[in-house]
C-alpha cells in the first residue's frame, strides 16, 4: 500500500506553492474557518430581512406615485410565481406601500443591528485566521470601530460594483461606438477580455481591503494582496458556475420559489469560506510568518521545598532501644570472656 503521507511530504518539499497551500489549509482548519463561515452565513441571512424591508419601503415611496408600474409588477408576479405565494408577495407589496414610513424605519434599525453583528463576526473570523493577539477595547469602542468598518466596507462595495458595471460591456461599447471603433475586427473579443480583467481588478481591490483592513490588528498589505488575488480568481470562477446553477434550478415552478433561497445560502457560505481560506493563505506567507507575534514564554516560578524531620516514630524508637540492648549484652559478653 503506498505511503500517501510520504508522497505528500516529497511533493511539498518539491513544490513550495503546494507546501504553502497545505499550511494555509491547516491554519484554516485549526482556527475553525468552517464554523466562522457558517456564522457569517447566518448573520448574512439575518441581515437580509431588514434590508428587504428597506427595499420595500423605498419601492413603496416610488410606486405610490406610479400606479401603472405597480399594476405591471403585480401582474408579472401573478403570472410567474405559482399558487398563493404570488398573492402573498402582492400583499406584502401593498402593505409596504401603505406602511412605507414605519417599515423603512424598522428596517433601518434592524439592518443596523444585523449589520453590526455581521461585521463583528467577519472581523473576528479574519483576526482568527491571522492569529492576531489583541486586547479588548471595551463594548462601545468596539461597536464604534465595527460601525466605521461597516461604512468602509459599504464604500468599497460601491466602488467594486461601479467597476463591475463598467466591465459589463455596455459603457465600454458606448465609448467604442462614440469613437467609431465598434466595427474594428476583433474588438468584441478584446472588449470581453478587458471586461473580465476590469471586473477581476475590482474584486481583487475589494478583497485586498477586506483581508488587510478588517482584522482587528494591522496586517501586511503585501501578504493581503496575495491572498486577495487568490480570492478574486476563485470568486470570478464561482460566479460563472453560480450563474449556470441558478439557471438550472430556477427552470421549474419549485425552483422559482426555493432556487434563489438555496442559491443565496450556497453563495454566501462558499464566498465566506473562500475569503477566510484566502486570508489564512495570506497569513502563512513567509513575510507574514516572520512578522507574526510570538508570545513571551510563561514566567518561571521558583518555589523552595522545606522538609522538616520530626524524628523516628514509635516503631523506630523501639527498634533503636532493641539495638542498644543488644549492643550492651554483646559488650558484657566480651568482658566475661576476657576474665
Amino acid at each position: 500500500m503506498p505511503d500517501f503521507k510520504a508522497m505528500l511530504d516529497d511533493k511539498r518539499a518539491q513544490w513550495p506553492w503546494l507546501d504553502h497551500t497545505v499550511v494555509a489549509a491547516q491554519r484554516f482548519q485549526g482556527q475553525k474557518g468552517n464554523y466562522y463561515a457558517a456564522g457569517m452565513t447566518y448573520f448574512s441571512v439575518l441581515a437580509l430581512f431588514p434590508l428587504l424591508m428597506v427595499a420595500f419601503a423605498v419601492a413603496g415611496f416610488v410606486l405610490v406615485n406610479q400606479p401603472e408600474w405597480l399594476s405591471e409588477i403585480q401582474s408579472q408576479i401573478a403570472d410567474n410565481v405559482p399558487g398563493s405565494f404570488g398573492e402573498t408577495i402582492n400583499d406584502l407589496i401593498k402593505t409596504a406601500i401603505e406602511e412605507r414610513a414605519s417599515v423603512g424605519i424598522i428596517g433601518l434599525f434592524g439592518a443596523l443591528y444585523a449589520g453590526l453583528g455581521w461585521i463583528a463576526n467577519l472581523r473576528e473570523a479574519l483576526t482568527a485566521m491571522w492569529e492576531s493577539q489583541r486586547d479588548s477595547a471595551g463594548f462601545l469602542a468596539t461597536k464604534a470601530k465595527d460601525f466605521a468598518a461597516l461604512l468602509g466596507l459599504g464604500a468599497a462595495l460601491v466602488l467594486s460594483l461601479a467597476l463591475s458595471a463598467l466591465a459589463g460591456g455596455g459603457v465600454m461599447r458606448s465609448i467604442l461606438e462614440w469613437a467609431n471603433l465598434d466595427t474594428v475586427p476583433g474588438v468584441g473579443i478584446a472588449l470581453r477580455v478587458f471586461s473580465i480583467l476590469l471586473a477581476l481588478a475590482g474584486t481583487w481591490a475589494l478583497f485586498t481591503w477586506v483581508i488587510s483592513r478588517l482584522p482587528r490588528e494591522p496586517v501586511s498589505w503585501r501578504s493581503a494582496a496575495k491572498g486577495a488575488l487568490l480570492a478574486a480568481i476563485g470568486f470570478e470562477i464561482f460566479k460563472q458556475l453560480g450563474a449556470i446553477y441558478l439557471g438550472s434550478v430556477t427552470s421549474g415552478p419549485a425552483g422559482v420559489v426555493f432556487g434563489p433561497i438555496i442559491g443565496l445560502l450556497v453563495f454566501v457560505y462558499t464566498t465566506s469560506r473562500l475569503v477566510l481560506f484566502s486570508t489564512s493563505f495570506a497569513a502563512t506567507t513567509r513575510e507574514s510568518l516572520a512578522a507574526a507575534h510570538v508570545p513571551a514564554p510563561e514566567p518561571a516560578v521558583i518555589s523552595t521545598r522545606v522538609e522538616v524531620s520530626e524524628g523516628p516514630g514509635v516503631s523506630g524508637g523501639l527498634a533503636l532501644v532493641g539495638a542498644g540492648a543488644l549492643a550492651v549484652l554483646g559488650v558484657a559478653g566480651l568482658r566475661n570472656r576476657r576474665r
